[in-house]
């Protein structure tokens, strides 16, 4: 083939073309996906055939360029994942080389995966750090893998850990797997703006009750170098420390190494993501990929979701902020978020929220309202992790519950809000609070110290039954009352709040 025109591809280039365009004869054409490798440079469309020469990389000039299409426009939205990571505050460090995973996140749809072992039966608050990387993977037209650990579950990862985690039974880590794994599919599915594949769930216990001992040493242990595994500052933390290490949690970081080898084999995954604590588990992937595959392999960590004063945000005083339903409702969830202080809000909404970034320097400036940043921040996150219907309940309890509140019904969601919220529950007998006045009833519980003190409550219209005022000093509580044929809210004054449940008296 004659030569009649040459230029030289970029460095950056390079490895995209060796890897994906197709050889026939002794033509090469480009795929149409490669042409934003070349912005700045003159532009490939224009170029019909390119053959090899002694001097590089040469190619034939094939007239007038022609406009961009969609390819292009995918192409750049792939490739724009890092940047979008590093504006919302989600990006460490990156394994494999920034520019290797910007080329290969350009050049087409990436399978990523994130691990998440079911120590507990929710993931908490911190884990959503995690999962936002995944869900803005989708949204910039990748796939997100998230994988249970079924099996590294019932090891432990020593990662951050000062001591050896507890051991748990079989049967308790396959129900936590199964209860995360619902919650994360759930929310993964409801990622907005999403243009990648829908989100794969596996679990690694199914590779990983199939392997023994002889073929673990021998498929994956005589890749690992113990000098190397040693180096790890997860080991070397704890070698240093006065519990020390178990060979258990020393060979973890194999274990999710050969996880990644594993999905990197059989589903095409490249990139695995983890907290800034993984880094060391992560490195250990993507080396055994190159020795036992050659292949390319990414790593990325997302720093720690810590407050301003350096303590996790994962947790409030309370407890955790668990992600599950079950283990937190959607009001306390709601209300968790209300409370982050100012210092911490504006990296709450960046990394916890898809609001354009502009929107959130407005939430920002000032002059706004009282607490408008921290009221979008819990609208956001509670809307991405319960679905619209879980806002709906978490915004109607809070009005139902609000300081002074005589508006909104009250409903079971409303009661069991309240109690998660911190109101007291008592237990009454059901016929002795149904037949008599409700301040003999507030006396008996202990809810106030005299007859006297309720009744002024009542002509201060201080005291409501299900945010209803009651006037009448004589009212008792009536089947009507009753939400769920058995529960009651009662207001005392404009702070105080109690649920009386109604059945046979202890």
């Amino acid at each position: 083939m004659s030569r009649v025109a040459s230029c030289f591809l970029p460095a950056r280039c390079l490895p995209l073309v060796r890897a994906a365009w197709l050889h026939n004869s002794s033509i090469w054409y480009r795929p149409p996906i490669y042409d934003w490798c070349f912005r700045g440079h003159r532009p490939l469309t224009s170029l019909r055939a390119v053959g090899v020469g002694a001097q590089g990389l040469q190619v034939r000039d094939g007239g007038s360029t022609p406009s961009p299409g969609p390819t292009d426009a995918a192409a750049e939205r792939r490739s724009s994942l890092l940047s979008v990571l590093r504006s919302r505050g989600l990006l460490a460090d990156v394994a494999g080389g920034a520019e290797g995973l910007t080329a290969a996140a350009a050049a087409g749809p990436l399978r990523v995966y994130c691990g998440f072992d079911p120590t507990a039966q929710s993931l908490h608050l911190g884990n959503l750090l995690c999962l936002m990387v995944l869900a803005w993977f989708q949204r910039c037209g990748h796939q997100a893998v998230a994988l249970m650990g079924g099996a590294t579950g019932r090891i432990g990862d020593p990662s951050g850990k000062s001591s050896e985690r507890p051991v748990l039974d079989e049967a308790e880590v396959a129900a936590n797997a199964a209860s995360i794994a619902r919650n994360v599919e759930a929310l993964l599915q409801r990622v907005p703006g999403s243009t990648g594949e829908a989100p794969l769930v596996l679990d690694n216990y199914e590779w990983w009750s199939g392997m023994g001992l002889l073929d673990f040493l021998r498929d994956v242990g005589r890749h690992a170098r113990v000098g190397t595994m040693l180096a790890k500052d997860s080991v070397r933390t704890r070698l240093e420390s006065e519990t020390g290490i178990s060979f258990t949690e020393f060979s973890y970081q194999l274990l999710q190494g050969q996880d990644f080898v594993h999905l990197r084999k059989t589903h095409g995954v490249r990139v695995q993501v983890g907290g800034s604590d993984q880094w060391g588990n992560i490195t250990a992937g993507t080396e055994l990929i190159r020795k036992t595959m050659d292949a390319d392999a990414f790593g990325l960590t997302v720093p720690l979701l810590l407050k301003s004063d350096g303590t996790k945000f994962g947790k409030s005083e309370g407890g955790a902020i668990w992600l599950s339903p079950a283990k937190l409702s959607p009001y306390a969830f709601y209300q968790a978020l209300l409370a982050t202080a100012d210092d911490d809000v504006a990296r709450m909404l960046r990394a916890l929220t898809f609001l354009p970034l502009e929107q959130i320097d407005a939430l920002l400036a000032p002059g706004q309202p009282p607490a408008a940043a921290q009221r979008a921040l819990a609208a956001e996150v509670t809307r991405f992790v319960h679905g619209e219907d879980g806002l709906r309940d978490a915004l109607a309890a809070t009005r139902a519950l609000a300081p002074g509140s005589s508006e909104g019904s009250v409903d079971l969601q409303t009661l069991e809000a309240a109690v998660a919220g911190g109101a007291p529950k008592f237990a009454v007998d059901r016929e002795a609070a149904l037949g008599g006045p409700l301040i003999d009833l507030l006396v008996r519980v202990g809810a106030q110290p005299s007859k006297g003190a309720a009744r002024r409550l009542v002509q201060g219209r201080g005291l409501r039954v299900n945010n209803k005022v009651v006037t009448d000093e004589g009212r008792g509580l009536a089947a009507d009352d009753l939400v769920d044929g058995r529960l009651v809210m009662v207001s005392l004054g404009k702070k105080k709040k109690l649920v009386l449940e109604l059945g046979v008296a202890p």
